[in-house]
């Protein structure tokens, strides 16, 4: 007779129990069960979505359109996608063999991991970074190597910091500009560099790029693809969440090769088989006719961006001019207390909502994530709950 076994924790994957869940969730849950919380934690746009995409979406239900879609994405949408590259970038995809619309672009990095990572196969991930590329890696049989970038170079990455952690079993480079959860940007001149590295090594390069149109000050998005001799290793990542204020759509892209592009369709046809069809005729809309919705988003961030700074600046808070997407990485270290316990003695004392740097890996901490996509109201209030928190709590 076979014993039975209660521990189930040791029957799942290993991989799964390697990972820690998300940081960024663990004070969602705490903020939710309390009264009066402003929260400078969520990553998403404050705004509904514009209409005429949201009538999109209801015109098509109207017309019946409910039903599966090709793996790789509507056509029209593919087109549009395409098209959009050409005149912003001048990069050339081919919308039947280089591009796939995906369930948001979690979808995507999950599917491109799997699709390129053998086992022991080594990620070059600058650090702070998004919470799921380190875990992605993981779940696909890869190393994550956190390569830390410096608040001195504004969290930019350089080929020099990226030497010291090559090693043989490197194959891929995975970058996210503008960052999350720094704001920081990389200039045409710093991510050439990063090209000529990435060429030196033969790395795959995965460019992330979901807030390539949330830039500020007169800087625009460098495209990873546009980059000479790039496009044929990269695979670059994209979607509506962020710029179209679209988070619940879950619709997002990839471009790259076809060879790459083929192997994340294999996958993604016997997963998820197609992005949502609704979604897929919101996010045509989104890029026929939403850039001026876009826009004054854009310039309703900026304002709130400079609030936030100036107010962390004043109260002694070090942060750099964020350049990019809606967050600001403030050094708490001043204070006595580490990201974690900022954040949770903040949220229990002022009931203000922020996450841990930590949170975004081992060189996030001593900071602290805070998301300006939230009204100037709730931010001037949640900066004065800071600063009284601050005079009360220094330790």
């Amino acid at each position: 007779m076979i014993e039975k076994r209660t521990d189930w924790q040791e029957r799942l994957s290993p991989r799964v129990n390697a990972i820690a869940p998300s940081g960024i969730r663990k004070f969602f849950d705490i903020a939710a069960k309390m009264e009066d919380v402003i929260s400078l934690g969520v990553g998403e746009p404050d705004f509904v979505t514009p209409w005429s995409i949201r009538e999109s979406c209801v015109y098509g239900l109207e017309q019946g359109y409910t039903s599966y879609t090709a793996n790789r994405g509507l056509p029209e949408l593919r087109e549009e996608i395409a098209k959009h590259y050409q005149q912003e970038y001048d990069c050339s995809y081919d919308a039947d063999t280089d591009i796939l619309v995906t369930v948001g672009v979690s979808e995507a990095l999950d599917l491109v991991m799997r699709a390129i990572l053998a086992p022991g196969d080594e990620v070059l991930i600058p650090e702070p970074c998004y919470v799921s590329y380190q875990a992605c890696t993981i779940l696909a049989g890869g190393k994550p190597v956190a390569v830390p970038a410096k608040i001195e170079n504004e969290f930019r990455i350089t080929p020099d910091e990226l030497e010291e952690h090559v090693t043989p079993k490197t194959k891929v480079l995975l970058i996210g500009y503008p960052n999350n959860p720094t704001g920081a940007i990389m200039t045409r001149k710093d991510l050439l560099a990063i090209a000529a590295f990435a060429e030196k090594h033969d790395l795959i390069v995965i460019s992330d790029e979901i807030y390539g149109d949330l830039t500020y000050g007169g800087e625009k998005h460098v495209c990873f693809s546009s980059l000479p001799g790039m496009q044929e290793r990269t695979i670059l990542l994209n979607g509506f969440s962020k710029a179209y204020a679209m988070t619940g759509w879950r619709i997002g892209y990839a471009l790259g090769n076809k060879a790459f592009i083929s192997a994340m369709t294999k996958i993604h046809q016997y997963t998820m088989l197609c992005a949502p069809i609704t979604a897929q005729i919101a996010a045509i809309e989104a890029l026929r006719h939403g850039e001026k919705y876009m826009k004054k988003m854009v310039a309703e961030y900026d304002r709130r961006r400079h609030l936030i700074y100036d107010g962390f600046t004043k109260m002694g808070l070090p942060c750099f001019e964020p350049k990019g997407a809606f967050y600001i990485f403030p050094d708490i270290t001043s204070t006595g207390y580490t990201s974690d316990e900022f954040a949770e003695e903040l949220l229990k004392t002022e009931h203000v909502a922020l996450i841990p740097g930590s949170a975004f890996g081992a060189c996030g901490e001593g900071h602290v994530r805070c998301s300006y996509a939230t009204s100037i109201d709730k931010i001037s209030e949640a900066l004065a709950r800071i600063e009284n928190f601050l005079k009360n709590h220094k330790r």
